[in-house]
C-alpha cells in the first residue's frame, strides 16, 4: 500500500496550472478543492482542460447549503435541501472525472435523527451517481463531534469517512481520542480519505508542527493516522489518499496589527505531507511496527 498526496486548493493564489506544477513539482500526484463558480464564467472550462491537460488526478470537494467559498452551512436548512445541494455540487463534479468526492456535509444543529436520516441520503446518493462520497469530520457539520459521529457511524454502517481529527480536538478540549480509542477504532472502521492537519486544544491547527511547544500535538496526531491506516491496510486499500490540509481563513495565525503569517502554508503542508508519506510506506512494508 503506498500514500498518494494531493495538493489543497485552499489557500492557493494563481492559477489551476501552477497549482498543478506546484504539486507535481512538490511530488503530489493531483489537487483537492471544489468546482470553481458557476457564476464565474469559463473558469470550470478552465479547470477542467488544466486537469485533463496534465492528466492530473482530483478529489473533488463538495460542501452542502453553503455560498462559494464559505463552509458553514446555512441555518435552518433541511435535509432534503441539503441532500439536494449535495446531489447538485456530485453532478458538476463528475463533468471533471474526480478520483472521489469529499463532502463537508449536513448541518451540527440537526437533532440525531435527522443526521442519520441525511446520511443514509448520502449513501443512495452514492450508488446514484456511481463514485464514492466520503464525508468529512468537521466543526459545524453533523460529524462536528466524536460522540455524534459515533452514533452516526452505528447507524449508517457503509458511510465513508474523511478523518480529519483536527476539528475534534477543538470541540472537546483535549486529547479526544485518547480518552475514547473505541471511537478511533470505528472511525478507522469507516476511513477512506485522511486530510492531515494537526489540531490542539484551543484550535484546529497549530502554527507550525515542526515547533518544539507543538510536539505532543504532532504525536498525538501521529498515532491516530498510524492506527487509520493500519486498519486502512487490514481492510484491503491498495493506497491511502492524503491531503496535508494546513489552510488559511483564520486558521493561520498572523502577528496582530501587520497581519503577517506565522508560517508558508505550501512549505507545513509539503512538509507534512512527505513526512506522513513515509512514515505510512515504513509500517507498511513491516520496516517499523504500528
Amino acid at each position: 500500500m503506498k500514500s498518494i498526496l494531493f495538493k489543497t486548493l485552499w489557500g492557493h493564489e494563481g492559477s489551476f496550472a501552477n497549482a498543478i506544477s506546484e504539486a507535481k513539482q512538490a511530488g503530489f500526484a493531483g489537487l483537492e478543492g471544489p468546482v470553481p463558480p458557476e457564476e464565474e464564467e469559463g473558469i470550470c472550462d478552465e479547470f477542467f482542460s488544466a486537469l485533463k491537460a496534465e492528466g492530473c488526478p482530483w478529489i473533488a470537494e463538495v460542501t452542502t447549503c453553503t455560498k462559494p467559498g464559505v463552509y458553514v452551512p446555512e441555518p435552518g436548512r433541511t435535509v432534503k435541501e441539503h441532500l439536494e445541494s449535495l446531489d447538485r455540487g456530485v453532478a458538476a463534479s463528475l463533468k471533471g472525472a474526480p478520483r472521489f468526492i469529499n463532502s463537508m456535509a449536513g448541518y451540527d444543529a440537526w437533532p440525531l435523527e435527522e443526521a442519520i436520516r441525511f446520511f443514509r441520503g448520502v449513501v443512495d446518493l452514492e450508488q446514484k451517481h456511481g463514485i464514492g462520497i466520503s464525508v468529512e469530520t468537521h466543526r459545524g457539520r453533523s460529524t462536528f463531534s466524536p460522540w455524534a459521529t459515533r452514533e452516526i457511524l452505528l447507524a449508517v454502517p457503509d458511510l465513508k469517512l474523511t478523518c480529519d481529527f483536527s476539528h475534534w480536538c477543538v470541540v472537546a478540549e483535549r486529547w479526544i481520542l485518547d480518552e475514547h480509542p473505541e471511537i478511533l477504532d470505528l472511525a478507522a472502521q469507516h476511513a477512506y480519505h485522511i486530510q492531515a492537519r494537526i489540531g490542539y486544544a484551543q484550535g484546529p491547527q497549530v502554527p507550525d508542527p515542526r515547533a518544539p511547544e507543538y510536539a505532543e500535538a504532532y504525536e498525538v496526531h501521529l498515532r491516530w493516522w498510524d492506527r487509520v491506516v493500519e486498519c486502512m491496510a487490514t481492510r484491503g486499500f491498495d493506497e491511502i489518499t492524503l491531503t496535508p490540509e494546513f489552510g488559511p481563513d483564520g486558521y493561520l495565525q498572523c502577528e496582530p496589527f501587520s497581519r503577517k503569517p506565522v508560517a508558508d502554508l505550501w512549505e507545513l503542508n509539503r512538509w507534512i505531507g512527505h513526512a506522513l508519506a513515509e512514515r505510512f510506506s515504513q509500517r507498511i512494508s513491516g520496516t517499523s511496527d504500528f
